[in-house]
């Protein structure tokens, strides 16, 4: 047994991080599966949406001057000459007293400038093939211009932008089949300790079942990565030495990362890599270690679930983030409240206070108890001490981040 030569501070730790994050290499993906993905390159369009003049409303293209002085008592007989239908536009000119009974979407007959919408319309019984303007309608109204809604050479959507629905269509629209986006971050994630069952599996005797396992690759896929978590790690070197030498943009150990007989990532790493960081002071998660190995960041984190789960947000959950092209800043929505008791904290150390909600109040539920997992899901976020401050009295405002 040996205790940390020293503890980094988390400012200290989160600079070496932020030194190592790169962009991941982009890929082309199909419209049909990037929506959530961080578009890797600005995308400007070649082409007008729409590509033609079009009508808005239905009703019947015409010349607008052909309306003047149309009223219900003074109706203005106009002769329909044909039809435009959406993707079948009228082949010819109309001239003014003219009309061409129009749909929305359709293309406008050349020589009109105007539709006269439907409801501003009776029907001429006097005059068959004609129809009577009880309103008059001025020159553009109820068009929508060539190039309204995406004009051509115009920046339609930023590099970096994580892609929602509705710009899927937009880019479907402008004829984009696929698109450029920033690869997802491949994590492999190794859960070590000869005492852990498989997840799931009945706990019996001293034996515990895996709760890092489901938590860590959910928080990794949330922050966008793809997961390969095969199944538990023996404490072996050789085992814990392959594992790291994963196939991976990242690989985050749970367990075995403090200074016990038993501890063996923190040392294999810093035989045949290196770590740059092992001991933070924090609580929980002090035992968290960071280094390489080859092309990978490796995250070492500690097995108690609170601070695998702390650490993660802090340092693993920043490099998946950062690596596909998201921000680095924690994923969570916060809350300004009061604090209905005090937390205390040392100076020197971050503290990770779980906190619940009670009448517009914060609770504090615990800054101790790394392995009582079931105080985050009793908490209905957190609040963070910065190592420069002794914690928070009773009615201070302080920032909760929320869970959910």
């Amino acid at each position: 047994m040996r205790g940390f030569a020293r503890r980094h501070t988390v400012r200290e730790a989160l600079s070496w991080l932020d030194a190592q994050l790169r962009l991941v290499e982009p890929e082309d993906v199909s419209l049909r599966v990037a929506s959530g993905r961080v578009l890797a390159a600005a995308i400007v369009s070649d082409v007008d949406v729409p590509g033609f003049d079009r009508a808005t409303m239905d009703g019947y293209a015409v010349v607008a001057d052909s309306t003047e002085g149309a009223t219900p008592y003074s109706r203005v007989a106009l002769r329909v000459i044909g039809d435009a239908l959406p993707g079948s536009p009228f082949s010819r000119a109309l001239a003014r007293g003219e009309a061409v009974r129009i749909m929305t979407g359709a293309p406008m007959p050349a020589g009109s400038d105007a539709v006269l919408p439907a409801e501003s319309t009776e029907a001429n019984p006097d005059a068959p093939g004609s129809v009577a303007a009880v309103s008059t309608v001025s020159p553009g109204k109820n068009i929508g211009r060539r190039g309204e809604d995406v004009a051509a050479g115009t920046p339609v959507l930023e590099a970096g932008r994580l892609l929602r629905p509705q710009d899927l269509g937009l880019m479907s629209s402008i004829g984009l089949p696929q698109v450029s986006v920033i690869r997802k971050p491949r994590v492999r994630l190794v859960i070590t300790g000869n005492e852990v069952l498989p997840a799931g599996t009945r706990p019996h005797g001293y034996c515990i079942t895996d709760s890092n396992g489901p938590m860590l690759a959910a928080l990794a896929e949330r922050d966008g990565a793809i997961v390969d978590f095969p199944g538990l790690v023996p404490d072996e070197p050789v085992a814990i030495l392959a594992a790291l030498h994963a196939d991976a943009d990242i690989v985050i150990v749970s367990g075995g990362s403090s200074v016990g007989i038993e501890d063996l990532a923190p040392t294999l790493l810093a035989t045949h890599g290196e770590l740059a960081v092992h001991g933070i002071a924090m609580r929980p998660s002090s035992p968290t270690g960071m280094g390489r190995l080859g092309g990978r960041l490796v995250f070492l984190l500690p097995g108690n679930p609170v601070s695998a789960l702390c650490a993660y947000d802090f340092f693993a959950g920043r490099a998946i983030l950062a690596l596909g092209g998201r921000p680095k800043a924690w994923p969570y929505r916060s809350l300004r409240a009061a604090l209905a008791r005090k937390i205390s904290s040392p100076i020197g150390r971050v503290d990770y206070a779980r906190v619940r909600l009670e009448g517009g109040r914060v609770e504090p539920l615990s800054v101790s108890g790394a392995s009582v997992l079931s105080s985050t899901t009793r908490a209905d976020g957190f609040v963070i001490v910065d190592e420069d401050s002794e914690g928070f009295p009773a009615g201070a405002d302080v920032d909760v981040f929320l869970y959910a």
